[in-house]
């Protein structure tokens, strides 16, 4: 009797803790699909177009828009300058910053309004290393721009770097369908708590 009792138990704390990690997904995917559609846009001295990956030289279609809404906030005047951000990727022999900075100018961007850093690999860096370029030359805020789904995990990495940073997500984003949205939702939910749970322990220590 004891023993089925035992293992009663067991299930339940089981099936509670099943029940919490599900809603602690679902309550992420929520709040991301929620700040994917908030859009901060306003004047800034720079604009940081989050890296993605590049192929034969040429932006990827996801970069490309990247790139395109950075160049329609510079066009109309909303920021001074854009910071590009990337390294070189596995197989590749330019930076995803150069690559981008190529593209930019290409649409009409002057070179003085481009600076571009090559050495990150992921987004934390990609925000980190462009503060770094912010500080230097005197910026104090920007816009960063990125897939709309992208913006949250972004944006608290903007927060945690003491940025003065504004949401501005790319309106012609590819992740339209949600057969495109569903695989790049349960990634940035993997990486976002991940980061949430990071942050914890170390904040605690």
């Amino acid at each position: 009797m004891k023993g089925r009792n035992r293992r009663k138990r067991w299930i339940v704390v089981l099936l509670s803790a099943v029940l919490a990690v599900l809603a602690c997904l679902l309550l992420t995917a929520v709040s991301i699909i929620s700040f994917s559609e908030k859009d901060e846009t306003r004047p800034a001295d720079t604009a940081i177009v989050l890296g993605a990956s590049v192929y034969d030289n040429s932006p990827s279609p996801v970069f490309r828009e990247r790139i395109n809404h950075a160049v329609e906030l510079y066009d109309d005047g909303t920021v001074e300058a854009i910071i590009m951000t990337g390294g070189v990727g596995e197989g590749n022999i330019r930076s995803e910053a150069d690559i981008a900075r190529e593209y930019a100018q290409q649409q009409g961007v002057p070179e003085d309004a481009i600076c571009i850093e090559e050495r990150s690999g992921i987004t934390e860096e990609n925000l980190r290393y462009a503060k770094q370029l912010m500080d230097g030359q005197g910026w104090d805020t920007a816009l960063v721009v990125s897939d709309p789904l992208h913006m949250k995990r972004a944006m608290l990495y903007a927060e945690d770097l003491g940025m003065e940073a504004y949401s501005s997500p790319t309106p012609t984003t590819l992740y339209r369908s949600w057969k495109a949205k569903l695989p790049f939702l349960a990634r940035e939910e993997i990486y976002y708590i991940g980061y949430r749970v990071v942050r914890l322990f170390s904040s605690s220590k």
